[in-house]
């Protein structure tokens, strides 16, 4: 029975840390950076949608909606008050610009990390559902809500892969990943596309913050672990590689929820840290990365 619940409960969370990591991988593709402020965007993204739907009695749709649009905002805030500033600063030499990004994308997620706590303490915040219920699978209970979140995972997954490969707006986004300087020479502004790209990361951090709010609930404690895991997910799939990074996704999914289910919850990030430190050994470029 336990063995049940582990497929199901880990079938969520993976589709869940896969959306979160198309966004992680989708801004490393495209600009190079690496987000240390991944998990603290949702957080911030699940806690906007606490306090509208619980706290000022919005209901879960608003609440809902508000979240997204809060990691919208985080996201963009994160690029041009961060990232831009250093990308574009003449006093960093551009060796070490790498290293300036990573840090101060870090420390932003430490201070976003501090406010939620000072605000809103760090007692855990579960979003309200937006699907309530329970129903039973082969003799396991379920959530409703938690197929819900299954669900929306795959379909936002699904929309984002139609735009990337169908639609010409996304051609040119998936053409930056592979060659920057050959799309600038068709004319296309690079600047305008690191823009879009941290919009739709914004958006997809949004979406999984909130529903990862109200699948398990957040608290500020909740952004080291949530970073890390995105940060094995895109190693261990490979860096830039989109598909490396769903299977790895569901990789560390299921790792985790196994370890939280057969020894303990408060140890269920590190079967997947230590995978981690295997792959980096062993195959450096992770399973699909072309890096």
């Amino acid at each position: 029975m336990i063995g049940l619940q582990i497929l199901v409960d880990g079938f969520a969370i993976s589709a869940l840390y896969a959306l979160g990591a198309m966004g992680f991988t989708l801004i490393f593709g495209v600009s190079g950076v690496l987000n240390l402020s991944h998990g603290a965007l949702m957080v911030m993204a699940a806690v906007a949608a606490w306090a509208a739907s619980s706290q000022f009695g919005l209901g879960s749709y608003a609440g809902a909606g508000i979240g997204i649009l809060c990691g919208l905002a985080a996201a963009l805030v994160t690029y041009f008050a961060i990232v831009a500033p250093i990308e574009r600063s003449r006093a960093i030499p551009r060796e070490e610009k790498e290293i300036f990004v990573l840090t101060g994308t870090l420390l932003w997620g430490i201070m976003i990390q501090e406010l939620v706590a000072y605000f809103f303490t760090d007692n855990p915040k579960t979003v309200l559902p937006i699907v309530e219920g329970v129903i039973e699978i082969a003799g396991v209970r379920t959530p409703k809500n938690e197929i819900f979140t299954a669900v929306i995972c795959w379909i936002v997954i699904g929309l984002l892969w139609l735009f990337v490969n169908k639609a010409r707006a996304g051609k040119v986004l998936l053409a930056a990943s592979m060659n920057p300087r050959g799309v600038t020479l068709l004319g296309h502004d690079m600047s305008r596309i690191y823009v879009a790209v941290w919009a739709i990361y914004g958006l997809l951090a949004g979406i999984a913050g909130v529903l990862l709010g109200m699948f398990l609930g957040v608290s500020s404690y909740s952004v080291g672990p949530l970073t890390a895991s995105a940060f094995s997910i895109v190693v261990l799939g490979g860096l830039g590689s989109v598909t490396g990074s769903l299977i790895a996704a569901y990789v560390v999914g299921y790792l985790e929820t196994a370890t939280a289910y057969l020894i303990s919850p408060a140890y269920r990030v590190i079967p997947a840290l230590l995978l981690l430190v295997a792959v980096m050994y062993l195959r450096p470029q992770g399973l699909l990365g072309r890096r």
